[in-house]
């Protein structure tokens, strides 16, 4: 899911594979070095991934593999 407020969007993504609370850690730290990234936020339970981010700088699939990058899978949601 995509919303856009301005030129800042949120895009919300399901990742999976989470097994500790430093997973979370982990996935703020790789998407959170993305240029155009202004704020990430991840629920543990969910496995869902907020992120605010300036999408003419940062693309949904630029996420997508920073989330991989950190060792989980990822997929924007629908919902």
């Amino acid at each position: 899911m995509t919303t856009t407020s301005g030129t800042v969007t949120r895009s919300v993504f399901r990742a999976e594979g989470f097994s500790c609370p430093s997973c979370v850690t982990a996935i703020e730290k790789q998407v959170g070095r993305l240029k155009g990234v202004q704020e990430v936020s991840v629920k543990f339970a969910s496995g869902r991934v907020e992120v605010d981010h300036l999408p003419d700088v940062t693309t949904t699939d630029e996420i997508v593999n920073a989330i991989g990058r950190a060792g989980y899978k990822a997929a924007l949601s629908a919902f």
